[in-house]
């Protein structure tokens, strides 16, 4: 990794997250569920192990970051010799499986540089990709595929797709990436922009219930909406954590995979969200637990998939090691199969 882990930030739908660096380099992201294999696993290995880059070309003078008041909308704001830009990262809830990343320039000219890498399968699978007749960027590799739509002229490099760009004060540009299956026609288009405000009230709406708690309202509001994050919405379920393989020390054995349903994380998370009110993710949860746990009660684990599914065999992937720590996983873990 070449990032501390608490350099990155979360995103996510509802459905599944992302880690955004702050570099602007997304190197986390399993497609359509958190379960799902990653298809930009940098994280846990390297650049070519999958990652989406966008970020000024020149030194920087410095980087902040913020999420949008009460919203999982992410906004990295980078300052250079020549000017400013802000890249707004966000996924909207709901149908389908969008990722919106939007350049604004604030003041002067920044020059962008974008580096789309993507790895099927946890980095092991390079898609064939092409470009359709709209322009968009198509990458296919088995039943996956992974549609780019931006204004910005790209091209293909050394297995990457990569471009750059200016943005001026003022002035805005999109990317799009949206997740589909293969076999079926490409993902529908969105309106970045509409897409940006459907997404900030669906937050808004929800994060403004939380009640006054006084001087610590703004965090435990962040609070919630991370753990309204980690609520796989299509079913219920309750993910412990959107990673894997992370280790809890260097050198250590303790690399579970948490992007499974754990009766008791879950249990936490409910009483929190309940402690303030928020009894729909609560009856949501309960009814995708009487779903999993259905038949004989001596037969009731500790984890289940998002979806409520019981087998979850144990995979390990081998690579990714270096002289501090090999990355392993006890429960449906996978690592990276080309790791160096």
């Amino acid at each position: 990794m070449t990032l501390r882990i608490e350099d990155y930030a979360l995103i996510g739908d509802c459905k599944t997250a992302a880690l955004v660096g702050r570099d602007g380099s997304i190197d986390w992201l399993c497609w359509p569920r958190f379960d799902s294999a990653a298809c930009f696993a940098a994280l846990l290995g390297k650049a070519d192990n999958g990652r989406w880059l966008i970020g000024p070309k020149e030194s920087l003078l410095g980087t902040s970051r913020r999420y949008r008041r009460g919203t999982l909308i992410l906004e990295t704001e980078f300052q250079t010799e020549t000017g400013s830009a802000t890249l707004i990262d966000f996924m909207p809830p709901g149908i389908g499986g969008d990722l919106v990343r939007i350049v604004v320039g604030r003041s002067g000219r920044v020059v962008f540089e974008t580096e789309l890498v993507l790895r099927f399968n946890y980095g092991a699978v390079v898609p064939w990709v092409d470009r359709l007749d709209d322009g968009s960027i198509n990458a296919i590799a088995g039943p996956e595929r992974v549609l780019l739509r931006t204004p910005v002229a790209l091209y293909g490099e050394d297995l990457k797709t990569v471009g750059q760009f200016e943005v001026e004060g003022g002035r805005s540009i999109p990317f799009v990436l949206s997740y589909g299956a293969s076999f079926q026609d490409p993902p529908r288009a969105i309106d970045s922009f509409d897409a940006l405000a459907r997404t900030e009230a669906f937050w808004r709406e929800w994060s403004d219930r939380c009640p006054d708690v006084g001087p610590w309202t703004e965090a435990v509001k962040r609070s919630l909406i991370t753990l309204k994050a980690l609520t796989y919405a299509p079913t219920g379920g309750i993910v412990a954590a959107a990673t894997t393989s992370l280790p809890e020390c260097l050198g250590g054995v303790r690399n579970w995979d948490y992007r499974y349903c754990w009766l008791r994380d879950a249990t936490f998370t409910l009483l929190a969200l309940m402690n303030l009110g928020y009894y729909d993710e609560a009856q949501a949860w309960r009814d995708w637990l009487i779903r999993a746990v259905a038949g004989s009660p001596n037969q009731v684990q500790i984890m289940y998939g998002v979806g409520g599914e019981r087998w979850l065999p144990e995979l390990i992937v081998p690579g990714c090691q270096d002289t501090r720590t090999r990355h392993r996983c006890a429960l449906a873990t996978a690592l990276l199969s080309n790791c160096s």
